[in-house]
């Protein structure tokens, strides 16, 4: 969020493929469209501790792109952890049934 306006940063849009030279950028800041309200309400969210705003989906309607937002919590320590701790457990149960065959 900048100077009271919602951005979509480092999104890329692939530029239409028979276009020529005014195709845009394909990872420019595209500026999203939202009500005064609900804008107020994503900028109270967004500074509570850990939330974020993160694109969901993408429409596609003529010239436009619709967005879905959602806000997410970041993960724990203890949740990264785990995660690394079953991936390590996926890895070597692979690697095991791999020697066997």
């Amino acid at each position: 969020m900048e100077e009271g306006q919602l951005y979509l940063l480092k999104a890329h849009i692939s530029p239409y493929s028979a276009g020529g030279y005014a195709n845009h950028e394909p990872e420019r800041r595209r500026k999203l469209l939202v009500h005064k309200r609900e804008l107020k309400r994503l900028i109270g969210k967004t500074e509570q501790k850990g939330l974020t705003l993160v694109p969901l989906q993408f429409y596609f309607l003529g010239p436009y792109v619709k967005v879905e937002l959602g806000l997410a919590r970041g993960k724990q320590a203890h949740d990264k952890r785990a995660v690394l701790r079953e991936r390590d457990l996926n890895r070597e149960a692979q690697s095991a049934i791999k020697d066997r065959l």
